[in-house]
């Protein structure tokens, strides 16, 4: 695992900007980094992130079962008690669902160490399934990068395929939805759309403030058409305390993703998976942060439904702690302190992709603070042979 410095596109923004990935720069800094990129060896995809993916996967679904049949584990979650059973029955219908996110720690040596799961909404998709990839296809073009050189990413064909094998299963009208006003989810929802359009499903956008509820209880388009599922790029627990959400469990809506991601989506599966896979060398220790915690010095507290790097609390192992703000409050857990990979002052994050139940590919993100944050950057990578020398800049 390396960083290699790069000459960028000249035309990068104009190229980003044809493909409709407008959320390229966020409030006049950059979000995207072509400036570098990171160099992997295939075994390290394939063994250092692509298997255990795969692995961590099944053990989580494997968990689903015994947490929505507790009721004392899905307190522990906070899972508001209206919800429980329609989200517990979500599970046993086997509702399907679509991808999610990875989040590890490594720096190429050692086993890579998960840092949480981001299954309900996870977001930087368009970046990592389509425009790394056109990154990638350009640079070979200009003769910066060899023909040889790869990329860890079957994401976009994987999402075809998974929308094509739940398509029947999907109630109608198919909608998929996100905040009017949030660039980027709207950017991912657009390209989801277009992913579902190719696994040819009649589909459509709708905006979150634009769904209603009729007064018999089932939600409605603009056209008071009754919505039969809803892709919805809204996190799940936010949804269970909006005004209307009393009608969830009855409305017979179908949700991408569905009820029962939000067992998966909780930083509160992180103890539940090391309480049931202690020693695991994938994972790190975890507890619930309820004052009879057990980590020494050198830990990392996060609220239960804490996103984009808010509200967390870094406990180093020397003493200082360093800490982010943000709206998120309420029960935490907290999990042992590792660092992140850093390359010239800046940690990484690797997002490693699971569509369809299966590992297909990577994002990879830096900041200048080992707290990873909405500000962080977005820098490609490829796979190249292990004797692979320096590359034209």
């Amino acid at each position: 695992m390396r960083r290699i410095a790069i000459a960028e596109r000249a035309n990068w923004r104009e190229r980003a900007d044809e493909a409709g990935f407008a959320f390229h720069t966020i409030d006049g800094a950059p979000y995207w980094d072509e400036s570098a990129f990171y160099a992997f060896t295939l075994d390290e995809i394939e063994h250092g992130i692509e298997d255990p993916t795969n692995e961590l996967h099944a053990m989580a679904l494997d968990l689903v079962d015994e947490i929505v049949g507790s009721e004392r584990r899905m307190r522990d979650l906070a899972i508001p008690e209206p919800f429980r059973d329609w989200i517990a029955a979500s599970w046993r219908a086997r509702e399907p669902h679509l991808y999610g996110r990875m989040d590890f720690a490594w720096n190429g040596e050692g086993p890579a160490k998960l840092l949480e799961l981001n299954y309900d909404t996870p977001t930087s998709l368009y970046e990592s399934a389509f425009f790394q990839w056109q990154w990638l296809d350009d640079q070979q073009r200009a003769g910066r990068l060899p023909l040889a050189a790869d990329q860890y990413n079957a994401i976009h064909e994987s999402l075809v395929e998974a929308f094509g094998t739940i398509a029947s299963s999907l109630q109608r009208p198919f909608l998929l939805a996100a905040m009017r006003d949030s660039i980027e989810d709207q950017g991912t929802v657009a390209y989801l759309h277009e992913c579902a359009r190719q696994a040819g499903i009649d589909c459509a956008t709708i905006a979150i403030e634009d769904i209603g509820v009729s007064a018999d209880g089932r939600y409605t388009d603009l056209s008071d058409r009754v919505i039969g599922t809803l892709f919805k790029l809204y996190p799940l627990e936010d949804l269970m305390h909006e005004a209307f959400a009393h009608a969830l469990p009855t409305s017979g809506l179908r949700l991408i993703e569905p009820p029962w991601k939000a067992v998966l989506s909780n930083k509160g599966i992180l103890p539940m998976l090391w309480g049931k896979h202690r020693g695991h060398p994938n994972l790190l220790a975890a507890e619930f942060d309820d004052g009879s915690g057990t980590l020494a010095a050198g830990w990392v507290r996060k609220p239960l439904h804490s996103r984009e790097g808010a509200n967390v609390t870094l406990s180093l192992p020397d003493g200082r702690r360093i800490t982010s703000d943000g709206p998120y409050a309420g029960p935490c857990i907290r999990q042992a302190y590792h660092p992140l990979a850093e390359f010239d002052g800046r940690h990484v994050v690797l997002g490693s992709w699971v569509v369809g139940d299966r590992a297909c590919g990577l994002g990879v993100r830096e900041d200048a603070s080992p707290i990873t944050r909405d500000s962080a950057r977005f820098v490609p990578h490829l796979i190249l042979a292990e004797q692979s020398g320096v590359l034209v800049a």
